[in-house]
């Protein structure tokens, strides 16, 4: 232990006696140190926090595509410290002053890429923070930022609407008159060739419908001939009269099949048919033939000792509808097959008409399809339009308003100010010990022994008259006020930093 704190007062000793070497390396690297913090620019930060949250009032499907909160709100992220807006904040902040020409506002637009940070908080909070060398500055920027993307967001939506609507208004407006002119081809054609067959799409389907249409149309056919059939055999074995007492007149079966009509006609009109209805049509024209058979029939009554039969009235009115069905079935046959055998005859001549025909239908169908698709995303967009007018897509709240920093958020230069004092002091301490190492003397008799290896027989101190006793006592005083006056320069420099941090403010 006391070797140890021999060697303790040896190197205080050492670094003493060249103090003054230690007090200038000192006042060296301090004054470069301080010179170098001094040259580091201040950096000021500015922060503010906003809300951005995206307004959907209308559900996915009118907004034309699924909503993806995360991927809009990265959107903003970037769209907000976009060139084109970093750009209006250079030309509306006093950066505008430091400017002279194009590429001085791009070199200013890439210092503020670069010093503008936008940090989530959270799904829908964001932090903003700017770095320039003045607090006002610094908080005039963010302030900028955040007006310039409220001013964008409330009439960027609405103007990209209207020019959506006119964009489609016009296409639109293409589309129908190609849609009119592929209507009018298309019907052109069917009145050429395709006539009345029942059906849609190509030629071969038309065929194919008509040939089934009249397959059905055989089968009722049958079916109706059979039911007639029956009603005829069934009036062959039916009396027309009965016997009855006292005589009275009575309708034939010509009259009561007008009464029938007659009835049906009533009913029908009674249900709001008008008389170009195609049953109404029919049963005129079954009453035109019923009555002029019914003129030449003559009375029935009870000369024969008997009365009208009913069945064979009922039976006589069956009779004539069932003839009236299979009438009219074999004159819608006879209409399908005329139709048919006059389409196999044209396409006979001009193969070509199927192609033609299939032509026509895609071009009309490719331009139908179209034409809704556009009718449909205007009104989207038009709903959306009138959405935004009553509210902002957007909603962009500022929770936090952009800070005015007080001190600065870079250098450091209290703690920076204070290592290089500390660095100076070990710097001067350091080659005032280091050139003892060199120069080494032997301070004390135990010290020379060892380096000699041979006794030492005493020691004399030194004598200091009052002369040399005075003129100590002078450099030590002078160099107590090299040591205060280090410690005053680094007084007087923080007390500078506290004084432009106030002004800065």
């Amino acid at each position: 232990m006391s070797s140890i704190y021999d060697e303790l007062r040896l190197a205080l000793h050492v670094i003493w006696t060249r103090r003054w070497l230690a007090l200038g390396v000192a006042w060296g690297v301090c004054v470069l140190g301080w010179l170098v913090v001094s040259q580091i620019p201040s950096r000021y930060e500015s922060r503010a926090r906003v809300f951005v949250q995206m307004q959907q009032i209308l559900p996915a499907s009118m907004n034309g595509a699924q909503p993806d909160s995360g991927r809009d709100l990265d959107h903003i992220r970037q769209t907000l410290v976009s060139a084109v807006n970093l750009e209006k904040v250079v030309r509306g902040t006093d950066l505008a002053m430091t400017v002279a020409s194009d590429r001085d506002v791009a070199d200013r637009v890439a210092g503020l890429m670069q010093n503008i940070k936008v940090t989530p908080q959270g799904d829908n909070l964001f932090e903003i923070t700017t770095t320039q060398p003045s607090p006002k500055l610094a908080r005039t920027v963010t302030q900028k930022l955040i007006d310039i993307f409220v001013e964008t967001n409330l009439a960027g939506d609405r103007t990209q609407t209207q020019s959506s609507l006119r964009f489609l208004d016009a296409q639109l407006a293409a589309r129908q008159t190609q849609l009119a002119d592929a209507e009018a081809k298309r019907a052109d054609f069917q009145n050429r060739y395709l006539g009345s067959l029942p059906g849609t799409g190509s030629v071969a389907d038309r065929i194919g419908a008509s040939r089934q249409q009249m397959a059905q149309v055989d089968g009722d056919l049958g079916a109706a001939q059979s039911a007639l059939a029956a009603v005829q055999g069934q009036l062959a074995s039916t009396p027309a009269s009965i016997a009855g007492t006292g005589p009275a007149a009575g309708l034939g079966p010509a009259r009561a099949r007008v009464a029938a009509i007659n009835g049906q006609l009533a009913d029908a009109r009674a249900r709001g048919y008008t008389e170009n209805h195609p049953d109404v049509v029919a049963l005129r024209a079954q009453l035109v033939q019923a009555t002029a058979a019914a003129h030449g029939e003559p009375m029935t009554g009870a000369a024969a000792g008997g009365t009208p039969n009913p069945l064979y009235l009922s039976l006589q009115s069956m009779k004539a509808d069932k003839e009236a069905t299979v009438a009219s079935l074999r004159i819608r046959k006879a209409q399908l097959q005329g139709d048919l055998d006059q389409l196999a005859a044209k396409l006979a001549v001009d193969p070509q008409v199927a192609a033609e025909q299939g032509r026509i239908e895609r071009d009309y169908q490719v331009l139908r399809d179209q034409y809704d698709q556009l009718l449909t995303q205007r009104e989207q967009i038009n709903l959306r339009g009138a959405a935004q007018s009553q509210t902002d897509q957007v909603k962009f709240s500022v929770i936090d308003p952009p800070t005015t920093p007080h001190t600065p958020a870079a250098p450091n230069r209290l703690l920076l100010l204070t290592g290089v004092l500390l660095a100076g002091l070990a710097a001067g301490v350091g080659s005032a010990f280091g050139m003892g190492q060199l120069r080494q003397t032997f301070a004390t008799a135990p010290k020379l022994e060892r380096a000699a290896g041979m006794p030492v027989l005493g020691a004399i101190g030194e004598m200091v008259t009052r002369a040399q006793a005075d003129a100590r006592a002078k450099r030590l005083r002078l160099f107590a006020g090299g040591v205060g006056a280090l410690a005053a320069a680094y007084a007087l420099l923080i007390g500078v930093e506290f004084l432009q941090r106030g002004m800065a403010a």
